[in-house]
Order: structure tokens, then C-alpha cells, then sequence
């Protein structure tokens, strides 16, 4: 069984996720933790429930979702794994401040691991997350979904109702209207949805009312 722990982060609302099983393995989606206090709750839950950190994952490559990945590879030793398609994001993380915020903040990185592919399979104790490529908010965004639990997380990609915003650089409101038709067809009317920002929402839900998707 998962256990999922939502932090909203930094001053986006930016959901980072640390989702765990009996095993104490843990996996943390989307580490947005910009200040010391938020890094502090965040390093505090893993050490109070005694998890095992395996793996930084992130949905898409905007610097609001990778605020807290150096710190995450200081204090667990983990290497950020990106979305293959949004490394130069990741790798510019201020040239991505400039253009959307109109200026740059020091956002430092530590290193990138192993990328992110759509064949990639993340496994961690006793459960696997699989990748569903979810283009159009960034070229290489992409979902995680846990068959075992219903679970998908949907980064920027697919929220309560709504969908990420593609007037950013790289950004293809049809591709993304695609990639989400395609994803939501194929789940279950019981999958839980977490997005990057605001409220968890069900599939079934998304289907009959987010207004950018019609079945």
C-alpha cells in the first residue's frame, strides 16, 4: 500500500510528493523546496517516518518543480532524474526565470542522473511507477502511474479541471490536449490524480467535467 505525503512548496503552490510503502522505500516527485523551512518539514517527515529515499523524480523540467534538488542530492545523495526531452530546462534553470518571471533567482541544480524515458520503469519496495509521456506543457513532460494503486501523478500536465498552461517556451496546447485524451481514455474510472499544483482530482471526474477534454 502507498503511502503519499503532499507538500505545497514555494511561493508556485507547487505539490512535491514523497510516496512510500511498507518497505520504507520512498520516492519524492517534483521537489519544489525553496526555503530553509520548507526543506526542514520535508527532511523532518522522511527522518521521523525513517524512509529510504531511492529516487528525485520530476514530471517536466520547470524550475518552480526543482527548487529543492540540490539539496535533496546534499542531505539523500540523489541525483535528479529528468524527463530526457525537458534537459535543457533543467539545465538552464535561470534562461527559464528570465523568460517567464522576466528575472532570475540563483537556482542551483546539483546533478542530473539517469533520464527519463518513456520505457523507463521506477521501481521502489514493493511497487513500480511507469512513465506516460505527456507532451505540450514542456516537450518532455510526462505522468508517473502506479497500476498497483491507481495513483498518477500528473505534474503540470492535467489538474482539478483544468490543464497546465502551454504559452511558455516549448509549450503545445494540442499536444497536450492529445497527450491527456489518449492518458485518461486508457485509466480507470477509480484512479486517483495528483497534479503539480492544487487539489488531487479521480479520472473519472477529469472525463465527465475538466472543460479542456471532451469523450
Amino acid at each position: 500500500m502507498l503511502t503519499i505525503k503532499t507538500f505545497p512548496f514555494n511561493p508556485l503552490g507547487t505539490n512535491c510528493y514523497v510516496v512510500s510503502d511498507e518497505t520504507q522505500d520512498a520516492v519524492i516527485i517534483d521537489c519544489g523546496a525553496l526555503y530553509n523551512e520548507e526543506k526542514a518539514a520535508l527532511s523532518d517527515y522522511i527522518d521521523t517516518q525513517e524512509l529510504h529515499p531511492v529516487a528525485h523524480l520530476l514530471t517536466h523540467a520547470h524550475f518552480d518543480h526543482f527548487w529543492g534538488a540540490a539539496f535533496l542530492h546534499e542531505r539523500y545523495g540523489l541525483a535528479v532524474r529528468c524527463p530526457e526531452g525537458d534537459l535543457p530546462f533543467f539545465h538552464d534553470a535561470e534562461g527559464q526565470m528570465r523568460n517567464i518571471l522576466g528575472h532570475a533567482m540563483r537556482c542551483p541544480t546539483g546533478p542530473d542522473g539517469e533520464s527519463i524515458t518513456p520505457t523507463s520503469i521506477i521501481s521502489f519496495g514493493n511497487h513500480q511507477l511507469s512513465v506516460l509521456s505527456s507532451p505540450g506543457h514542456t516537450p518532455g513532460g510526462v505522468c508517473f502511474y502506479c497500476e498497483q494503486e491507481h495513483a498518477l501523478f500528473s505534474g503540470d500536465s492535467l489538474f482539478q479541471m483544468s490543464i497546465g498552461r502551454t504559452d511558455f517556451p516549448g509549450g503545445n496546447h494540442w499536444d497536450l490536449i492529445r497527450s491527456l485524451q489518449h492518458i485518461l481514455r486508457a485509466l480507470p474510472d477509480d484512479v486517483d490524480i495528483y497534479p503539480g499544483h492544487g487539489p488531487k482530482t479521480t479520472a473519472a471526474f477529469e472525463r465527465k467535467n475538466n472543460p479542456y477534454l471532451s469523450f
